[in-house]
């Protein structure tokens, strides 16, 4: 079945950040998985899975230095995915920047505009199809991993307010930017959902946590122009929303996280069909699960829960249009690039020469063609009440 806005439901993520460490590395996690080199091979192997939709990085600080700009990859890997007939939504800005940038200075709003634009251009060669953007991945996560708690570069502490603010302003001037290239474009505005309870033993940590959670609606409240307008944000610019759900995505205020794999479910779980609908209900855009997958052997379970949960939202009304496995290749840790997780639908195996096998975890892919099964029945049915209407007032004509 194809879904209303992309070529397919499911679709596969490959890991594209490109950041600086806290060892001060400059990852390149699409050249570490060697995706750089096997992008239409990987294309392939997506629509051997029925997907035919894929996110990927533009690597900014890659295409663009000392001012100029080298387009020469990603022109390469657009070529391979319409070869391949595969749609891409771009990520510009996946928590990296040119070695020269300084975030948190007014140049950076207009330096990210120029990359936004020339990107713009160069993809709109490559194909007539509308394009897709994420401008800047998970907003609220890189204000808080680069500005508050030093995991990202500049390793900064309390400043992640003002960094958060700073990449709204990049994103709604990156916008404009593309829109001036090309009006179709459309956006994927992807940040993580989260759940914040108080511990056990600490029943007036609920004030504090359920502001911690709300904390999560900031950068979309944002760019809608809900909060703090005057940082330029409208309601036309919160496009398509993006959450990213993964296992750890709920925990106790200064405390551990909720454990997902021990049954029974601790109670103060919120699953996810609930936290969609939330999500629907504040916002009334239409919704993209943008990242999830598990590690190990824990990989089918999850990705037959997550297809149990994003039927129940599209039964319930939510219109949830589509679902990506991230990474949909294995990926190495960003601190250390020995240990691999072992999260995607293909492990990576060395062949001895160097080069990574891409290798199906096969108690994976059964459990994804059950949750392709399942969620395709509840797009059916999200189908059925308009066909009945017509066949009603056909009969009554």
């Amino acid at each position: 079945m194809t879904a209303q806005l992309f070529s397919s439901f499911w679709m596969g993520g490959f890991e594209s950040a490109c950041h600086v460490n806290r060892k001060g590395v400059r990852l390149n996690m699409v050249a570490a998985s060697q995706h750089d080199r096997a992008a239409r091979e990987d294309y392939r192997r997506l629509r051997s899975v029925d997907i035919a939709v894929a996110r990927e990085g533009v690597g900014w600080p890659f295409v663009e230095r000392a001012g100029e700009f080298d387009f020469s990859a990603l022109v390469a890997m657009a070529a391979a995915a319409r070869d391949e007939g595969v749609q891409v939504n771009w990520t510009l800005c996946h928590y990296g920047w040119p070695d020269d940038l300084d975030v948190f200075a007014p140049a950076f709003v207009d330096r990210f505009a120029r990359y936004a634009r020339a990107t713009a251009r160069v993809l709109s060669e490559q194909s007539d199809e509308v394009p897709w953007y994420t401008l800047v991945n998970e907003i609220s996560f890189l204000a808080w991993a680069a500005g508050d708690c030093g995991l990202i570069y500049p390793h900064a502490r309390s400043r992640g307010q003002e960094l958060k603010r700073q990449l709204v302003r990049a994103t709604v001037a990156g916008i404009d930017a593309v829109r001036e290239v090309d009006a179709r474009a459309r956006f994927l505005h992807v940040d993580p959902i989260i759940r914040v309870v108080p511990r056990r033993d600490r029943p007036d940590d609920a004030v504090p946590a359920a502001r911690y959670a709300e904390s999560q609606h900031e950068a979309w409240d944002m760019l809608s122009g809900r909060l703090e307008p005057e940082l330029g944000g409208r309601p036309d610019y919160l496009d398509v929303m993006g959450f990213n759900f993964y296992h750890s995505n709920q925990w106790e205020y200064e405390g551990e996280r909720l454990k997902w794999e021990v049954e029974p479910r601790d109670s103060r779980w919120t699953p996810l069909h609930a936290q969609l609908a939330e999500m629907w209900s504040r916002y009334q855009r239409p919704l993209v699960l943008a990242e999830t997958s598990h590690v190990g052997v824990g990989r089918p379970a999850w990705i037959a829960e997550i297809g149990v949960e994003v039927a129940k939202a599209i039964d319930a009304g939510v219109p949830v249009e589509g679902v990506c496995l991230y990474p949909v290749v294995d990926r190495h840790d960003w601190e250390d690039p020995t240990h691999w997780h072992n999260s995607g639908l293909w492990d990576l195996v060395e062949d001895g020469d160097g080069r990574y096998e891409r290798v199906i975890d096969q108690p994976y892919a059964q459990a994804l063609r059950q949750a392709q099964t399942l969620v395709a029945a509840a797009l059916d049915r999200r189908q059925l009440p308009r066909t009945r209407a017509v066949e009603s007032d056909d009969v009554r004509t």
